[in-house]
């Protein structure tokens, strides 16, 4: 009875561990995205979900870590259109539709650049990471999109889901 008792106790462990890690999938400040190929990345961000944070973005630093960015968050779909003005970064933009679904990929904006970045209609989601980090995850549309301000109603990708 004591080998069962601790496998049985092994298994509880496990699923408590495989419960805590699908929280954790949407925890607060992380954006997930899964490719087509199905590799999935992370990255704690910033959310951009107010007109002062998305007009200010990312301007003005020297640095963002690797595996950060920051989420703009818009209240409705929209034609989402962006400039590299005071942004001293180079950074990739990745545009989202409300149910988080990947359908345009900007790489590499040039930093201070003005030329207007036109990610397309019915965007609801930007997320804008390092500069050359998309293309070497191989991210471009068709890739999905999850995290906790995605509404969980309509999200392709939900949170606590495989």
């Amino acid at each position: 009875m004591g080998k069962f008792s601790a496998a049985l106790g092994l298994i509880l462990w496990a699923v408590g561990l495989n419960a805590t890690a699908v929280q954790a999938e949407c925890s607060p400040g992380a954006v997930e995205l899964r490719s087509d190929s199905g590799s999935i990345m992370r990255f704690s961000v910033e959310v951009a979900d107010s007109d002062p944070e998305r007009a200010q973005g990312l301007m003005n630093r020297e640095r963002l870590p690797k595996s950060s960015g920051m989420l703009f968050v818009y209240p409705t779909p929209r034609v989402a259109t962006f400039w590299m003005k005071n942004t001293l970064i180079p950074l990739d933009m990745i545009f989202a539709d409300a149910t988080g679904l990947v359908t345009h990929v900007h790489a590499n904006a040039v930093p201070l650049d003005e030329t207007t970045i036109n990610g397309g209609p019915d965007v609801t989601y930007v997320l804008e990471i390092n500069g050359g980090m998309a293309g070497a995850l191989g991210l471009r549309p068709g890739a999905v999109m999850r995290s906790d301000v995605l509404d969980q109603t309509v999200a392709a990708w939900v949170c606590g889901g495989a």
